[in-house]
Protein backbone atom coordinates (compact mmCIF):
# COMPACT_ATOMS: atom_id res chain seq x y z
CA UNK A 1 0.00 0.00 0.00
CA UNK A 2 1.56 3.27 -1.10
CA UNK A 3 1.36 6.88 0.48
CA UNK A 4 -2.15 8.12 -0.62
CA UNK A 5 -2.49 11.73 -2.50
CA UNK A 6 -6.11 11.90 -1.14
CA UNK A 7 -8.03 10.33 1.73
CA UNK A 8 -11.63 9.41 1.22
CA UNK A 9 -13.70 8.62 4.16
CA UNK A 10 -17.11 7.23 5.03
CA UNK A 11 -18.67 8.58 7.88
CA UNK A 12 -21.41 6.18 9.49
CA UNK A 13 -19.04 3.48 11.51
CA UNK A 14 -15.99 5.33 10.22
CA UNK A 15 -15.54 9.37 11.73
CA UNK A 16 -19.09 8.54 13.82
CA UNK A 17 -20.65 6.03 15.59
CA UNK A 18 -23.51 4.43 14.49
CA UNK A 19 -25.41 4.75 17.50
CA UNK A 20 -25.34 8.63 17.05
CA UNK A 21 -26.80 8.03 14.11
CA UNK A 22 -29.82 5.43 15.11
CA UNK A 23 -30.11 6.85 17.94
CA UNK A 24 -30.00 10.71 18.05
CA UNK A 25 -29.83 11.55 14.24
CA UNK A 26 -32.67 9.13 13.07
CA UNK A 27 -35.15 10.06 15.80
CA UNK A 28 -35.13 13.71 15.42
CA UNK A 29 -35.99 13.58 12.12
CA UNK A 30 -39.27 11.17 12.43
CA UNK A 31 -40.10 13.57 15.45
CA UNK A 32 -39.75 16.63 13.64
CA UNK A 33 -40.90 15.89 9.38
CA UNK A 34 -44.26 17.42 10.24
CA UNK A 35 -42.32 20.77 10.66
CA UNK A 36 -42.15 20.23 6.18
CA UNK A 37 -45.83 21.03 5.85
CA UNK A 38 -44.51 24.67 6.87
CA UNK A 39 -42.04 24.37 4.22
CA UNK A 40 -43.96 23.19 1.40
CA UNK A 41 -43.69 26.28 -0.81
CA UNK A 42 -39.66 26.40 -1.08
CA UNK A 43 -38.29 25.22 -3.83
CA UNK A 44 -36.24 22.79 -2.00
CA UNK A 45 -38.84 20.88 -0.35
CA UNK A 46 -40.65 21.32 -3.75
CA UNK A 47 -38.16 19.30 -5.27
CA UNK A 48 -37.74 16.63 -2.22
CA UNK A 49 -41.21 15.76 -2.89
CA UNK A 50 -41.66 15.72 -6.64
CA UNK A 51 -38.50 13.26 -6.37
CA UNK A 52 -40.03 11.62 -3.67
CA UNK A 53 -42.84 10.68 -6.43
CA UNK A 54 -40.94 9.93 -9.03
CA UNK A 55 -38.99 6.90 -7.28
CA UNK A 56 -42.17 5.75 -5.79
CA UNK A 57 -43.51 5.81 -9.06
CA UNK A 58 -40.32 3.94 -10.64
CA UNK A 59 -38.96 1.40 -7.75
CA UNK A 60 -41.61 0.60 -6.09
CA UNK A 61 -44.47 0.89 -8.56
CA UNK A 62 -46.88 2.87 -6.32
CA UNK A 63 -48.65 6.47 -7.20
CA UNK A 64 -48.31 8.63 -4.86
CA UNK A 65 -49.79 12.47 -5.38
CA UNK A 66 -50.82 14.59 -1.82
CA UNK A 67 -48.45 15.69 0.43
CA UNK A 68 -49.62 13.64 3.59
CA UNK A 69 -48.74 10.47 0.92
CA UNK A 70 -44.93 11.86 0.20
CA UNK A 71 -44.63 12.39 4.00
CA UNK A 72 -45.53 9.05 5.02
CA UNK A 73 -43.24 7.56 2.08
CA UNK A 74 -40.49 9.39 3.67
CA UNK A 75 -41.10 8.41 6.62
CA UNK A 76 -41.34 4.66 5.71
CA UNK A 77 -38.15 5.08 3.65
CA UNK A 78 -36.47 6.15 7.00
CA UNK A 79 -38.20 3.51 8.97
CA UNK A 80 -36.20 1.26 6.14
CA UNK A 81 -32.60 3.48 5.90
CA UNK A 82 -33.41 3.92 2.48
CA UNK A 83 -30.52 5.09 0.89
CA UNK A 84 -32.60 7.88 -1.57
CA UNK A 85 -31.40 10.96 -2.06
CA UNK A 86 -34.56 13.22 -1.70
CA UNK A 87 -34.80 11.18 2.13
CA UNK A 88 -31.24 11.90 2.54
CA UNK A 89 -31.75 15.65 1.54
CA UNK A 90 -35.00 16.11 3.88
CA UNK A 91 -32.99 14.90 6.80
CA UNK A 92 -30.43 17.45 6.60
CA UNK A 93 -32.55 20.05 6.11
CA UNK A 94 -34.32 19.26 9.41
CA UNK A 95 -30.77 18.80 11.05
CA UNK A 96 -29.76 22.03 10.12
CA UNK A 97 -32.10 23.62 12.70
CA UNK A 98 -30.99 21.29 15.58
CA UNK A 99 -27.05 21.90 14.61
CA UNK A 100 -27.44 25.16 14.19
CA UNK A 101 -29.40 25.82 17.82
CA UNK A 102 -27.04 23.24 19.67
CA UNK A 103 -30.01 20.73 19.91
CA UNK A 104 -27.64 18.56 18.48
CA UNK A 105 -24.05 18.25 18.30
CA UNK A 106 -22.10 16.23 15.66
CA UNK A 107 -20.10 12.93 17.03
CA UNK A 108 -16.95 12.38 16.08
CA UNK A 109 -14.51 9.48 17.69
CA UNK A 110 -12.05 11.30 19.20
CA UNK A 111 -9.15 9.93 17.24
CA UNK A 112 -10.40 11.84 13.90
CA UNK A 113 -9.48 15.32 14.21
CA UNK A 114 -5.50 14.84 15.25
CA UNK A 115 -5.69 12.47 12.32
CA UNK A 116 -6.97 14.27 9.77
CA UNK A 117 -5.15 17.49 11.20
CA UNK A 118 -1.98 15.60 10.60
CA UNK A 119 -2.66 13.99 7.46
CA UNK A 120 -3.71 17.87 6.19
CA UNK A 121 -0.43 18.90 7.41
CA UNK A 122 1.45 16.32 5.75
CA UNK A 123 -0.47 17.04 2.39
CA UNK A 124 -2.45 14.77 2.06
CA UNK A 125 -6.37 16.14 0.79
CA UNK A 126 -9.46 15.14 2.30
CA UNK A 127 -12.84 14.31 1.35
CA UNK A 128 -15.73 12.71 2.73
CA UNK A 129 -18.25 10.12 0.58
CA UNK A 130 -21.74 9.37 2.36
CA UNK A 131 -25.02 8.17 1.84
CA UNK A 132 -26.00 11.07 4.02
CA UNK A 133 -26.55 14.52 1.69
CA UNK A 134 -23.56 16.78 1.66
CA UNK A 135 -25.48 19.47 3.61
CA UNK A 136 -25.65 17.15 6.45
CA UNK A 137 -21.74 15.54 6.15
CA UNK A 138 -21.02 19.80 6.54
CA UNK A 139 -23.34 20.03 9.47
CA UNK A 140 -21.80 16.56 11.23
CA UNK A 141 -18.10 18.09 10.70
CA UNK A 142 -19.14 22.01 10.95
CA UNK A 143 -21.03 21.46 14.29
CA UNK A 144 -19.09 18.31 15.64
CA UNK A 145 -18.12 17.74 19.33
CA UNK A 146 -14.59 18.50 18.14
CA UNK A 147 -15.25 21.73 16.78
CA UNK A 148 -15.82 23.08 13.21
CA UNK A 149 -13.81 20.04 11.40
CA UNK A 150 -14.95 21.13 7.99
CA UNK A 151 -11.82 23.43 6.80
CA UNK A 152 -9.97 19.93 6.61
CA UNK A 153 -11.96 18.80 3.92
CA UNK A 154 -11.73 19.76 0.21
CA UNK A 155 -14.02 17.13 -1.42
CA UNK A 156 -18.03 16.08 -0.29
CA UNK A 157 -20.06 13.29 -1.91
CA UNK A 158 -23.02 11.37 -1.29
CA UNK A 159 -25.41 9.33 -3.41
CA UNK A 160 -26.59 11.82 -5.99
CA UNK A 161 -22.96 10.93 -7.43
CA UNK A 162 -23.70 6.95 -7.41
CA UNK A 163 -24.45 4.68 -5.01
CA UNK A 164 -22.05 3.65 -2.21
CA UNK A 165 -21.46 -0.10 -3.61
CA UNK A 166 -20.93 0.53 -7.09
CA UNK A 167 -17.55 0.39 -8.99
CA UNK A 168 -18.49 3.32 -11.25
CA UNK A 169 -18.82 5.55 -8.66
CA UNK A 170 -15.17 5.60 -7.36
CA UNK A 171 -13.95 5.59 -11.12
CA UNK A 172 -16.28 8.73 -11.25
CA UNK A 173 -15.08 10.26 -8.12
CA UNK A 174 -11.24 10.03 -8.89
CA UNK A 175 -12.64 11.54 -12.53
CA UNK A 176 -13.64 14.50 -10.38
CA UNK A 177 -10.91 14.63 -7.97
CA UNK A 178 -8.62 14.87 -11.13
CA UNK A 179 -6.50 11.70 -9.59
CA UNK A 180 -5.65 8.52 -10.05
CA UNK A 181 -7.54 5.67 -8.23
CA UNK A 182 -4.55 4.32 -6.64
CA UNK A 183 -3.85 7.16 -5.14
CA UNK A 184 -6.78 7.67 -3.15
CA UNK A 185 -7.29 5.95 -0.09
CA UNK A 186 -10.64 5.15 0.90
CA UNK A 187 -12.20 4.50 4.46
CA UNK A 188 -15.07 2.35 5.34
CA UNK A 189 -16.82 0.21 7.81
CA UNK A 190 -18.82 -1.68 4.93
CA UNK A 191 -16.91 -4.73 3.24
CA UNK A 192 -19.70 -3.95 0.32
CA UNK A 193 -17.98 -0.34 -0.08
CA UNK A 194 -14.73 -1.13 0.63
CA UNK A 195 -14.94 -4.23 -2.51
CA UNK A 196 -16.53 -1.21 -5.09
CA UNK A 197 -13.84 0.77 -4.33
CA UNK A 198 -10.96 -1.39 -4.56
CA UNK A 199 -12.23 -2.74 -8.21
CA UNK A 200 -12.31 0.56 -8.65
CA UNK A 201 -8.26 0.89 -8.25
CA UNK A 202 -8.63 2.42 -4.76
CA UNK A 203 -6.80 1.78 -1.87
CA UNK A 204 -9.02 0.74 1.26
CA UNK A 205 -8.61 0.26 4.88
CA UNK A 206 -11.67 -1.04 6.70
CA UNK A 207 -12.37 0.82 10.31
CA UNK A 208 -13.10 -1.67 13.02
CA UNK A 209 -14.92 0.68 15.28
CA UNK A 210 -16.88 -0.85 18.04
CA UNK A 211 -20.25 -3.39 16.95
CA UNK A 212 -17.98 -3.88 13.09
CA UNK A 213 -16.44 -7.34 12.49
CA UNK A 214 -12.81 -7.15 10.99
CA UNK A 215 -13.27 -8.66 7.61
CA UNK A 216 -11.00 -7.28 5.08
CA UNK A 217 -7.58 -7.20 4.01
CA UNK A 218 -6.22 -3.96 5.40
CA UNK A 219 -7.62 -2.75 8.64
CA UNK A 220 -7.44 -0.43 11.63
CA UNK A 221 -9.40 0.10 14.92
CA UNK A 222 -9.07 3.93 14.96
CA UNK A 223 -7.98 7.01 12.80
CA UNK A 224 -4.49 6.97 14.85
CA UNK A 225 -3.65 3.65 13.39
CA UNK A 226 -3.05 4.47 9.89
CA UNK A 227 -0.28 6.05 9.48
CA UNK A 228 0.24 9.75 7.68
CA UNK A 229 3.38 8.85 5.31
CA UNK A 230 4.63 5.93 3.64
CA UNK A 231 4.22 3.28 6.60
CA UNK A 232 0.83 3.25 5.97
CA UNK A 233 1.35 -0.08 4.51
CA UNK A 234 1.93 -0.77 7.67
CA UNK A 235 -1.55 -1.07 8.68
CA UNK A 236 -2.80 -4.38 10.19
CA UNK A 237 -3.78 -6.97 7.58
Amino acid sequence: MSKPSFILTDIEGTTTSVSFVYDVLFPYFRENIQKVRTMVHLPEIQAIFKETIRLASETEQISIASDDEVIETLIRWSNEDKKITPLKELQGLLWKEAYESGLIKGHVYEDVSPAIKNWKEAGIQLGVFSSGSIAAQKLIFGYSVSGDLTPYFSAYFDTTTGGKREVETYIKISHELKKQPSEILFLSDIIEELEAAQQAGLQTIQLVRPGTIANWQHTASSFSDIPRTDAIHRVST
